[in-house]
């Protein structure tokens, strides 16, 4: 029997679990209800608040940092900081760097001085939306460059008729390249514009939107005609899961052939627009080819109005929160009834201030949070954890009697090859150096006087920012997300997996919990994002985040076999629709993230079994029902935990790669022969397997 542990970490991280566990735990059959075994008690204990559609164990955790930031932003400078022992010029850059984070926090605060600024100054940018593009002029659409309007809207994130961008070159992942692409989304999920009752209620919103801005409008019902356009741009824009293949996606063009697909939108003038001088760009990435050829079709068939009136809407949506006026509200009510929340609900005023420092300062923000919520200790777990799952994973590709050999060796050699970055970065930036922030920011002007004016300073300074990356060798050093992000992800063409601060905190990671805790919830999350190597998608990509095909054809009809077995698996998930019939989970859509559950989810008990030979782990409190393996299971699906409005797992089904979070953990433990053995199932085979 092992020894039980009575520590603050185990105490807490055991009525944790106790709190999460249905009242029923010890009569349900783990084999076939294991999520309300685990997360019962969690419903039952947690009440969504009208502004949301959803939480869970990941948003709570998110909740919990976000309240740590705010009290660092709304607290004066720490001067205890560990900070204070740097060179004068660095504390004086450190406290620079607080000041202007501290600053854009508090004008977003000051809401009596929005509420009196109200729309104008939204307004004043509609004006210049007009002025690139006027409906005054010579006959045809295209009469006034289309370049003109979308390159002001990309300056500022806006979407619109196309969405350009730089990245990494899939086939040469050291190069920078331009990217053209179907926007991400119109005003409705691709699949919502086949709603007809939907769409109209959409379009009468609209109207009442844009009549809100321009009430002397003489043909206000012209302001509908936007819907349609919107209608036929999502029917031509690519399906979900073929956005994520890069199969499909990767088109490389020279520069006059991806013009000539779309002449309206004048791609040369838009990039001359957007990219730093004396780039000369000969070459683009055309995601979605099928998509511009007939966006010049559904151009020439739009009048100028229309197409003016789209600009306007896209950038009046954009900017919603970011003003107070009674305009808005149609929009924001449309949008809440959309996810199932209160039509009038909105977030704390300060969790949207929050936000919006660490979306636009975020390494100042980290560089705090890091402060008070990592350690060095904390650093070594999660390298440990993460070497120990690429050690299994590397061995459960030895294992597989599907791959070839030579496939076999190559993918190893790729498991090896992964770089991981877990906390926060070092270089590019150094948040830790004061005077590395203050130079990154330098460009960044944040106003005490303006909240708009400083969305707008902070959008254009991260659209300027990535397309800085032009003509430069990719930046490997740079991190995707925020310290404070609970979050992590896998890069294909970077071959890294990232693993932020904010991720690392209990409930799923604790260095003085017993280890099954860690290696349960992170380590199941490092799995994950080390599986995505070798997903759907992943596997195009080679162990130096080339795209090539690099998987004998023998293996890949053997991986594509056993990749329906997900598919068909989670296609039997399903959700109440809205006629009240079962709306099924797409498995083709969520394969990739399926995929990635079931193989870390299993990396992580085998790294975990072997650590906990050599160092066995305590027994926790009130919890002598369930055996060390099982708790590792236990703490993996309380990750999982949480409930979701009608309307917001609706809608996620269209929209979102994942499954489900319930059906996350009953596909996921279903396809784990560990768990399976745990629990004394009777089939002890899993429903499907990869690795």
């Amino acid at each position: 029997m092992a020894e039980l542990c009575l520590s603050s970490a185990c105490i807490h991280a055991a009525s944790g679990i106790l709190y999460n566990l249905s009242l029923d735990y010890k009569k349900l059959d783990p084999c076939n209800d294991f999520e309300e075994l685990v997360c019962g008690g969690w419903r039952d204990r947690h009440d969504l608040r009208p502004s949301q559609g959803q939480a869970s164990t990941g948003t709570s955790m998110s909740e919990t940092t976000q309240r740590l930031l705010r009290h660092i932003l709304e607290a004066p400078y720490p001067k205890d900081s560990q900070q204070s022992f740097i060179s004068l010029e660095k504390k004086f850059a450190d406290q620079e760097n607080f000041d202007k984070m501290k600053a854009a926090y508090d004008t977003c605060l000051d809401e009596d001085q929005i509420k009196n600024i109200g729309a104008a100054p939204l307004l004043q940018f509609l004006d210049e939306i007009k002025k690139a593009y006027p409906t005054q002029g010579t006959e045809g659409s295209s009469s006034h460059a289309l370049s003109e309007p979308i390159t002001l809207l990309t300056k500022y994130g806006i979407p619109n008729l196309v969405a350009v961008g730089t990245g990494a070159d899939a086939r040469d992942p050291d190069t920078v390249i331009v990217t053209l692409s179907a926007p991400s989304r119109f005003g409705l999920s691709k699949q919502h514009y086949e709603n007809e009752m939907l769409v109209e209620k959409y379009r009468a919103v609209t109207i009442k939107l844009l009549s809100g801005f321009y009430p002397d409008h003489q043909n206000k019902a012209s302001f509908g005609k936007i819907v349609d356009l919107e209608k036929r741009l999502a029917a031509a824009s690519p399906d979900s899961e073929d956005r994520r293949d890069v199969t499909k996606y990767y088109n490389p063009m020279l520069i006059e052939h991806a013009a000539a697909i779309a002449p309206e939108i004048e791609l040369k003038a838009l990039l001359s627009g957007l990219a730093p001088a004396k780039n000369n760009i000969k070459r683009v990435v055309v995601t979605a080819p099928a998509y511009l050829k007939q966006l010049s079709n559904i151009i020439a068939a739009t009048d100028k109005e229309t197409l003016q009136n789209f600009f306007l809407l896209n950038a009046i949506k954009s900017f919603s929160s970011s003003i107070h006026a009674e305009a808005v509200k149609p929009h924001r009510r449309f949008r809440n009834e959309l996810a199932g929340r209160d039509p009038d609900s909105t977030p704390k005023r300060w969790r949207k201030c929050v936000k919006h420092v660490n979306t636009g300062l975020g390494w100042i923000l980290s560089r705090f949070f890091v402060e008070k919520a990592s350690s060095a200790e904390a650093k070594q777990f999660g390298d440990t954890i993460i070497a120990d799952i690429k050690t299994e994973f590397a061995k459960k590709l030895e294992a597989v009697d599907w791959m070839d050999d030579e496939t076999t060796e190559r993918a190893v050699e790729k498991v090896h090859n992964i770089i991981s970055k877990i906390g926060y970065p070092t270089k590019s930036p150094d948040i830790m150096d004061p005077s590395v922030l203050e130079t990154y920011y330098q460009s960044l002007n944040i106003t005490s006087d303006s909240f708009f004016s400083n969305v707008l300073s902070t959008r254009r300074f991260r659209v300027d920012h990535m397309w800085s990356a032009l003509g430069k060798p990719v930046d490997r050093e740079q991190w995707a997300m925020s310290a404070s992000n609970v979050n992590a992800y896998y890069s294909p063409s970077g071959n890294e997996i990232g693993f932020p601060a904010g991720i690392m905190q209990f409930p799923v990671f604790d260095v003085e919990a017993p280890s099954y805790i860690s290696y349960g919830g992170f380590g199941s999350v490092a799995g994950h994002e080390l599986s995505h190597a070798f997903d759907n998608s992943g596997r195009h990509y080679d162990q130096y985040g080339n795209y090539t095909d690099w998987w004998s054809n023998a293996t890949v009809d053997a991986f594509k076999e056993k990749a329906e077995c997900f598919v068909q698996q989670y296609a039997n998930f399903s959700v109440p629709g809205s006629d009240g019939k079962p709306l099924h989970v797409d498995g083709k859509f969520t394969l990739g993230e399926n995929i990635a559950d079931a193989g870390g989810l299993s990396a992580a008990f085998q790294a975990w079994k072997r650590r906990a030979a050599d160092k066995p782990d305590k027994d926790l409190p009130g919890l002598e029902h369930f055996t060390h393996d099982q708790l590792f299971f236990v703490s993996y699906s309380n990750w999982w935990c949480g409930k979701t409005r009608k309307k917001t797992a609706i809608s996620r089904i269209y929209t979102d790669p994942h499954a489900p979070n319930w059906a996350r953990v009953l596909g996921t433990t279903a396809n784990s022969r560990e768990f399976r053995e745990s629990f004394q199932c009777k089939v002890k085979e899993p429903t499907c397997e990869l690795w």
